[in-house]
């Protein structure tokens, strides 16, 4: 019997495919709004529709966030992953058979749903496969897929309903994407480090070393239940985190394409032409706060410092840009802004998710994780409510909010999250 191939850098390879599977995420979830004019048109559903179909995609995701975080700690990332884009996109290929409101709303807050389950997956195998310097570059990786995502859908989606010619047949194309997704998956994730066969010893025993806290020269091993999760400040100084910070990025995923037709009477192409350049910002944000946290950690800072410095250098960016964008004088301008907007967002977020595999062990960190992303998301539903309130003559205010939530996430991480390093139990 030949001896098993081994392969250099296949934690790379791995948070590669995660990557990957959000750009198809975000891909999924935006063939609905490029493709609203025709399915409007088709079956006679109106705007009042569009906003209930949306509103029922955010709760479900909002509750999948800490469904898929339990699920992924269960059943562990290789089929944690499987189930949740089969399901995923079993539920966006069934869009193609809906036919009224009621059918879109079930699919979406399918879709929602397991969708959710694709970033407290993606923060676990990051704990699981990279060591702690290495952490937060990883997520900006991943992170950079939903960047990716927002760059390319539109143009992926346009170019399929053109030579498909419908939206259902549109719909069953994009939905076809994940189950492709699954192939190499699933040839390539056999195991974590620990057992992986195709791992050479050195790079397992640079992960598994690289994983004990520099500080105490201890592994993290503290993974403690739920209830225990939710008492201790530090948890809540990462989920207060995420939802103050998460509406930022959904204020423009959201809401961008009305700012620019309301403010300066863009049209469909003007939009498009537009709308994409603040994703480009987030993508580079998300390698940089990655590549800014290794360094200085290779540096000899402490996990501590590093994280804190990081989050607060998005922090300070994204209050600048928000309130510069109150007067920005052209749309060029303002798309620019909101590319710096977005990359403060990405390096600070990154950093943020690596929090719950800096406090516990692998087997609380996708809990952790689903909880903050639940608060991340019912903060989302609250913005969705209030724009529209605060922005009858400008988004002026929208942006204000914007300043404020960036300042509101800096301090939760500074005040709760005190000394950032693995959690032992209160009874030790």
């Amino acid at each position: 019997m030949s001896a098993v191939k081994k392969v250099g850098n296949l934690r790379w390879a791995i948070v590669s495919l995660v990557a990957l599977a959000t750009i198809i995420n975000y891909i999924d979830r935006g063939a609905l709004g490029f493709l609203w004019p025709e399915i409007s048109e088709d079956i006679g559903l109106t705007k009042t529709d569009y906003a209930i179909i949306l509103n029922v995609f955010t709760f479900a995701y909002a509750f999948g966030q800490t469904l898929f975080g339990k699920i992924f700690d269960w059943i562990g990332t290789r089929l944690g992953f499987v189930l949740s884009i089969v399901v995923w996109s079993a539920a966006t290929m069934l869009h193609a058979a809906a036919t009224g409101l009621m059918s879109f709303a079930v699919f979406r807050g399918l879709l929602g749903l397991s969708e959710a389950g694709n970033w407290p997956g993606a923060t676990k195998a990051n704990a699981e496969w990279f060591p702690i310097n290495e952490r937060a570059l990883a997520q900006g990786v991943f992170n950079s897929g939903a960047a990716i995502g927002g760059i390319i859908s539109a143009p992926i989606i346009g170019i399929l309903f053109v030579f498909l010619g419908s939206w259902q047949a549109t719909f069953i194309a994009v939905g076809a994407l994940g189950f492709l997704w699954l192939v190499p998956w699933l040839i390539i994730y056999k195991s974590g480090p620990e057992s992986h066969p195709w791992l050479t010893e050195d790079e397992r025993q640079y992960i598994l070393t690289g994983q004990k806290n520099a500080e105490t020269n201890e592994a993290a091993t503290y993974a403690p239940n739920s209830g225990e999760i939710l008492s201790r400040k530090e948890s809540w100084g990462v989920i207060m985190a995420s939802f103050f910070l998460d509406p930022i990025w959904w204020l423009f995923v959201g809401w961008l394409p009305l700012y620019l037709f309301e403010t300066y009477g863009f049209g469909v192409e003007e939009i498009a032409t537009y709308a994409w350049v603040p994703y480009v910002g987030a993508m580079f944000g998300a390698w940089f706060g990655g590549l800014l946290a290794g360094r200085l950690i290779k540096a000899g800072w402490t996990v501590n410092k590093t994280r804190k410095l990081v989050i607060a250098l998005g922090g300070l960016i994204m209050l600048v840009s928000l309130l510069l964008t109150i007067v920005a004088a052209s749309p060029l301008i303002a798309v620019l802004l909101m590319a710096a907007i977005l990359f403060g967002f990405q390096t600070a977020v990154g950093n943020i998710q690596t929090l719950p595999s800096d406090f516990y062990s692998g087997k609380s960190v996708a809990s952790l994780a689903g909880f903050a992303g639940t608060a991340a998301k019912l903060a989302v539903v609250g913005l969705n409510f209030l724009i529209p309130v605060i922005t009858v003559n400008s988004y002026a205010p929208a942006f204000a909010v914007g300043a404020g939530l960036a300042i509101m996430t800096v301090l939760s991480v500074l005040v709760l999250c005190t000394d950032i390093k693995p959690l032992k139990p209160k009874n030790i």
